[in-house]
């Protein structure tokens, strides 16, 4: 299952977003909020399974190192249409 690091739940009480519980970020750390019930997001449970599944696999092929380099990969894509 997809875990996310870092991970904080908070809540928004009078326009401004409380975090639920205390943090080991270092002071000045950005973060990106987004809300968990995205009125965008039209995946269902199912399909966030499959999501999640494919972004673990994902992870798992990097860290047994069976990536391409991104520069090799697009050279190859052109050397297919010469």
């Amino acid at each position: 299952m997809l875990t996310l690091v870092n991970a904080l739940k908070a809540h928004v009480k009078n326009g401004r977003i409380i975090v639920d519980q205390p943090t080991d970020l270092p002071e000045g750390t950005e973060l990106y909020l987004v809300p968990a019930d995205d009125p965008h997001d039209d995946m269902d449970d199912q399909e966030r399974a499959e999501l999640e599944a494919s972004i673990d696999e994902g992870l798992a092929d990097v860290d047994a190192g069976n990536v391409t380099d991104f520069g090799d990969y697009i050279a190859s894509l052109r050397a297919r249409r010469a």
